[in-house]
């Protein structure tokens, strides 16, 4: 992976030049040299490398020079400038014209030096992680990559718009699989931000002592195990977004921590003195009631209030009327091609049956079920017995009437009927014979639902 990470290495000292090639082709990054702004000049045009280390006073063309053209080929181009001549004048100038960071001759060490080349290559990836998303967006019904057209979703693209517009940190609320991280991509895409790097971290999968390094670095010999310096999230993120998901299963002891650095939009690194300020914008979410955490003291009501400045609420797959053939269409797209026969579609029985289904997993579920059954499928069309079995109906054989065969329309009507019978029984048993909550549940209000139950003769 570093050796395919081009670096490329400016300085009129050619000592200087040779010692820091030296230092990162050990560590495996691929190295270009120049001891002058001229062909510096020509090796960005020729090689467009990742990441440009340059000092800043050369004779005729300069590091400034370097850098300038550095940003006009690639806007997102990393540009380090290192000099012996350091001013806070020089250092302003260099930032406002897009260097990724400033350090000054003598470097204190080999390990400053891997530790900026580190954070920049990271860069680089988010920032080309962040390309291919963009670019893979296509026009379709809905917001980026948000999918739908229900009331639901529409309401929620509003209030994306609006809130990507802003700087206020965003809590996102949702159930596993509602698509919480592409609500939180969209927001960023469409904010002041969406130049800079988008930096997720699940604060659920990681232990405390390594989410804390995870999100605010470490430095050498700060633990078992740490042989370098290493920056956390909140340096990568530096100037773009950062998204904490599940952020409700923070440690207590760190929601302390993530607090002061929201506040003081400074951070400390693990086993470090010196505060080092970030520029981040916040987005979290959970699947939790954060404000029922509060109040159970497992969630620092401080930091509630400073997450949840603008809270967005995503609805769950069972809420989203008609989302269903929609998102099971895009992702039949994505599936279905990946075959010698492209699939055409969902046929009309299929369909039924993933409208009817409630959907616990959301959307994340749905995926999954089309991907299987585009696996399965040996014709042109999604059909009915490529739904897995508990979709169909928890498993149990579709019916046939007794003593003769059925017609295609006749055996799905009957089907169906048996299918609607065994839902809403499920249904009621499992919401204890409420109606307001079973109502909710199956995406109906109380009278379409007391309807159904009425023509099935089912006694809540």
């Amino acid at each position: 992976m570093k050796a395919a990470t081009r670096i490329l290495v400016v300085d009129d000292e050619s000592e200087a030049v040779t010692n820091w090639a030296r230092v990162l082709e050990r560590d495996g990054y691929s190295c270009s040299t120049a001891t002058d702004g001229e062909r510096a000049l020509a090796l960005l045009e020729a090689e467009r490398p990742d990441v440009i280390l340059t000092d800043l006073q050369m004779p005729r063309v300069d590091g400034m020079a370097v850098l300038r053209r550095a940003v006009e080929l690639d806007p997102d181009a990393v540009v380090v400038v290192i000099t012996g001549h350091g001013t806070v004048q020089s250092a302003v100038e260099a930032m406002r014209a897009g260097a990724f960071d400033y350090l000054l001759k003598p470097l204190p060490s080999n390990d400053a030096l891997r530790l900026v080349v580190e954070r920049g290559v990271e860069r680089r990836r988010l920032i080309e992680e962040n390309r291919r998303l963009r670019e893979s967006l296509s026009p379709q019904v809905g917001f980026d990559k948000l999918i739908g057209q229900s009331p639901a979703m529409l309401a929620v693209f509003e209030l994306v718009r609006k809130a990507a517009r802003s700087e206020a940190n965003i809590l996102i609320q949702g159930e596993s699989g509602t698509g919480k991280e592409l609500v939180a991509r969209a927001i960023h895409a469409n904010s002041p931000r969406a130049s800079e790097v988008f930096v997720p971290v699940d604060c659920a999968a990681l232990p405390e002592p390594l989410l804390e390094s995870e999100l605010f670095g470490h430095e050498r010999g700060a633990f078992t195990g740490a042989d370098r310096t290493k920056p956390g999230m909140f340096e990568v993120a530096d100037r773009g977004t950062l998204f904490l998901d599940e952020v409700g299963e923070l440690p207590f002891a760190l929601q302390a921590k993530l607090l002061r650095a929201l506040q003081e939009r400074e951070i400390r690194r693990v086993g470090g003195t010196k505060q080092l300020s970030v520029d981040v914008r916040l987005v979290a979410a959970t699947n939790r009631d954060l404000a029922e955490s509060v109040r159970k003291r497992e969630f620092r009501e401080d930091l509630f209030y400073r997450v949840n400045v603008i809270q967005l609420v995503l609805p769950p797959l069972r809420e989203r009327a008609g989302d269903v053939p929609l998102l099971a269409y895009h992702f039949l797209r994505r599936y279905g091609r990946n075959r010698e026969r492209p699939l055409e579609g969902v046929d009309a029985d299929a369909l039924a049956v993933l409208e009817a289904y409630a959907w616990p997993g959301n959307i994340r579920e749905l995926q999954n079920v089309i991907e299987r059954a585009c696996a399965l499928a040996d014709g042109p069309t999604l059909r009915l017995r490529d739904v897995p079995e508990h979709v169909r109906g928890r498993g149990r054989p579709g019916p046939a009437a007794p003593g003769k065969p059925q017609g295609l329309r006749e055996a799905r009507e009957t089907w169906l009927r048996i299918f609607t019978h065994e839902y809403l029984t499920d249904l009621l048993r499992g919401h204890g014979g409420n109606i307001s909550q079973a109502a909710k549940t199956a995406g109906v209000d109380r009278k379409t639902l007391h309807r159904l139950l009425a023509k099935f003769e089912i006694r809540a």
